[in-house]
């Protein structure tokens, strides 16, 4: 009988290259396996910031629906588009770009029409001021060495005036374990520890990268990309959301934040 071997998690160093390498193989392996699992909670069109559920269409981070329309965003990170199918159904002119090309196989299986592109976030195939907004949710920031690089390349790609939404696991949460019942309400780690979650094979090669940053990282990364931080939203967790995701659940999300959502702006 052949077992399949089980990826080490570990806490190590990691730089770039390994974790763009290793993010593209985990999301073209997974991506079939995310979608069946949580396709019904994202919706075909739906434009969701988290596993809390906070809507777009609610939370009008990017603006107000109705000063959406002609207007041209970038969502990075886009995985099966779903986010910008709710933009184009606004009247937006959204392009869709992720590292993974299963998961934009699945965005052409929904379809839509939004344009695709595979690509990374560090070096976005874009001119200088191609667009007026920029979105993403849970995309490319967790899963990068270097996040000031993601920020810059958004800023270069956005014209003067730009806003650049982003939502990130809470920061505060890499302090307990990822699960999502009583287990997961103890602090186990330091929060300023901000070395790497590597999940790797037999050989030590990498098969999953997430990098911690604190909040006040988080706020300097945006700073130091050229944005103006306008606002930092935490949802709650709202009573009709009965479902749990990975280490998020109604137990935690009613005592402890789970998302962190940077509303910035290009001067």
């Amino acid at each position: 009988m052949i077992h399949e071997y089980e990826p080490e998690a570990t806490r190590r160093a990691t730089g770039e290259a390994e974790s763009s390498r290793a993010s593209r193989g985990w999301w073209d392996r997974n991506a079939d396996e995310y979608q069946t699992e949580h396709g019904a909670f994202l919706g075909d069109d739906r434009f969701v910031w988290g596993p809390e559920g906070l809507d777009e269409a609610d939370a009008a981070l990017l603006g107000p629906a109705s000063g959406l329309e002609g207007l041209d965003v970038l969502e990075i990170g886009a995985g099966a588009a779903q986010c910008s199918r709710w933009l184009a159904a606004q009247g937006a002119r959204p392009v869709a770009l992720d590292l993974s090309h299963r998961q934009l196989q699945h965005a052409l299986r929904i379809g839509g029409g939004v344009p695709l592109v595979e690509a990374d976030a560090t070096a976005l195939p874009f001119a200088d001021g191609s667009f007026d907004l920029a979105c993403s949710a849970y995309g490319a920031v967790p899963f990068v060495a270097d996040p000031v690089r993601v920020m810059r390349e958004v800023r270069r790609v956005l014209r003067p005036g730009g806003r650049w939404v982003f939502s990130v696991t809470h920061p505060v949460r890499w302090a307990f374990p990822d699960e999502p019942g009583p287990e997961g309400l103890s602090v186990a780690a330091s929060y300023f520890d901000r070395t790497p979650y590597v999940e790797q094979d037999e050989s030590g090669r990498a098969v999953y990268v997430e990098h911690h940053r604190t909040i006040g990282d988080r706020v300097r990364d945006v700073v130091a990309g050229g944005f103006r931080l306008v606002d930092l939203v935490e949802p709650e967790w709202p009573a009709w959301n009965t479902q749990e995701w990975g280490g998020w659940s109604p137990l935690r999300g009613h005592l402890i934040p789970g998302t962190a959502i940077f509303v910035c702006e290009r001067d």
